[in-house]
């Protein structure tokens, strides 16, 4: 019976502090998905004369540092706010958790949100929606922030891989409506990973 309370306690540590490892080939994969997306014109956000002559992204050099398996709290009591845009637009997103890891011996953490509106698509159901700036904001990176798509994590952590870090579409089209990142989200950090500034 003790040994059996042991198995049951340890099955439902690990499966609340679950451990994804990093992966070089999926940061190759989301590289190679968003320069198909940007290079077809039925899905890129770029301007006709960016269009003409795109070739690639430029990334930040895939490293395992910017890979890291962060605490996760689920927010309580949330509700939805207007989340401000580059334009006047104001989309209603709900504050859903946040998350807390190390990087580079500094303690960091993050806001994740989801948008209520794609909350009706059941394809969106567990999706959630990380917008950050960091130091290398207008310094490689685009100095509006940028964004990673998450999944809601079934335990208490999760893998967030800032080598699959995006611009917002308005960095390369005046025409879009973005997200801004929100101040609490504004790290002191430098994240040298993902996507940078473009031009």
């Amino acid at each position: 019976m003790k040994n059996f309370f042991i198995f049951i306690v340890s099955l439902v540590f690990a499966s609340g502090f679950c451990q994804k490892k990093f992966s070089h080939s999926d940061a190759e994969k989301f590289q190679k998905k968003i320069n198909s997306e940007y290079a077809d014109a039925k899905t890129s956000p770029l301007e006709e004369k960016d269009l003409k002559v795109f070739k690639s992204l430029e990334f930040y050099p895939v490293n395992s540092k910017y890979f890291v398996n962060a605490k996760f709290v689920q927010a309580k009591n949330e509700k939805a706010f207007d989340m401000k845009t580059s334009t006047s637009r104001r989309p209603k997103y709900i504050k859903f958790g946040t998350v807390f890891f190390t990087l580079n011996g500094v303690a960091l953490q993050l806001s994740v949100y989801q948008d209520v509106e794609l909350l009706k698509k059941d394809e969106y159901k567990d999706y959630l929606f990380l917008p950050f700036s960091d130091l290398t904001c207008g310094k490689g990176s685009y100095a509006g922030g940028r964004y990673i798509d998450l999944k809601i994590p079934k335990g208490n952590t999760i893998s967030i891989d800032f080598n699959q870090a995006y611009n917002p579409y308005c960095a390369y089209n005046y025409k879009y409506s973005c997200p801004i990142v929100p101040s609490e989200n504004d790290l002191n950090v430098e994240i040298k990973a993902g996507v940078k500034t473009f031009h």
